[in-house]
């Protein structure tokens, strides 16, 4: 989609990551229940007031659950802010028309860590295979858990963003923010496994490999990536995850270890650590542990 010089939704989208683009689906539920004949694109967002913002708010509601509604209403702020930026509508009608607050709702979390023996037999299953696939696909995952990256980062890494000689990684996180991350040891040696298969040629890190064990210095698509990690999975005979819940993995793993949730926020390039506390998928157990911690006399 290119962005036209006066269209709200295209500039909202125009600034988001490749992953987010599935906020275009929630302008367009957004504009049909404010209007019978419009999308995303052709809807007037300037017109939006206060009143049909929470109009938007309680239909939103009725259809679905808390977390949803609040990604919908984020869709809403965003989109409304281009209006303003654009002079499309003045700074008060568009602190009004987005004043609408969050619902508050205590939902069970999305996706899952994990465990330690999944882990292993993913590793175990790419090891087992003695082909440059198999190398890359361990190296993959080495970096996809190791670093907790998203599916889209991992796709645009680049050879020059690995320096072997301290084992980090730079990603070119959300919004064109770099960060550095660090592999461990371990995983640093799956990568140079899988690098003397790939050679040093300039281009991406991951790439194709044919039936054949050719290797092609061409970008894997993030769906090409998560193809490898399903197939992977039906392999090591693991529950069924996504590529974000290595992710989740990767969170929970290093919170669970004691590091301070600031740290692995910064890992995990999130804007603030109530996004990072929101993968957290440590349970009761750790709610257990924790209270051992606290120092309480005992009876005489």
């Amino acid at each position: 989609m290119t962005a036209t010089a006066a269209n709200p939704a295209q500039l909202y989208m125009a600034n988001l990551a490749a992953g987010s683009q599935g906020m275009g689906k929630c302008l367009d539920i957004i504009a049909g229940i404010l209007s019978d004949d419009h999308d995303a694109e052709s809807f007037p967002w300037e017109t939006v007031t206060y009143r049909e913002s929470m109009k938007v708010r309680v239909a939103l509601v009725e259809r679905y659950k808390p977390s949803t509604v609040n990604k919908m209403l984020s869709a809403l702020r965003g989109v409304l802010k281009q209006t303003w930026r654009l002079g499309l509508v003045d700074a008060d009608h568009y602190r009004r028309a987005v004043d609408v607050p969050n619902l508050l709702g205590s939902n069970l979390l999305s996706g899952r860590a994990l465990a330690n023996n999944e882990i292993a037999k993913l590793f175990e299953t790419c090891t087992a295979d003695p082909s440059p696939k198999g190398a890359r696909d361990a190296a993959l995952f080495a970096v996809f858990y190791g670093c907790g990256l998203r599916r889209g980062e991992l796709a645009r890494l680049d050879l020059d963003d690995f320096d072997s000689d301290d084992c980090s990684i730079l990603v070119q996180g959300k919004r064109r923010k770099q960060r550095t991350v660090y592999l461990s040891t371990q995983a640093c040696q799956y990568v140079e496994v899988w690098l003397r298969h790939r050679g040093d040629e300039d281009g991406p890190m991951f790439c194709p490999v044919s039936q054949t064990g050719e290797v092609r210095l061409t970008r894997l698509r993030g769906e090409s990536v998560a193809y490898i990690l399903r197939r992977r999975q039906r392999e090591a005979g693991t529950e069924t995850f996504s590529p974000h819940d290595l992710r989740r993995s990767f969170v929970t793993a290093l919170l669970d270890a004691g590091e301070d949730v600031f740290t692995v926020q910064k890992l995990a390039g999130h804007a603030d650590a109530t996004t990072t506390a929101r993968y957290d998928r440590r349970g009761e157990g750790a709610k257990r542990r924790a209270v051992q911690a606290l120092v309480i006399p005992g009876l005489a």
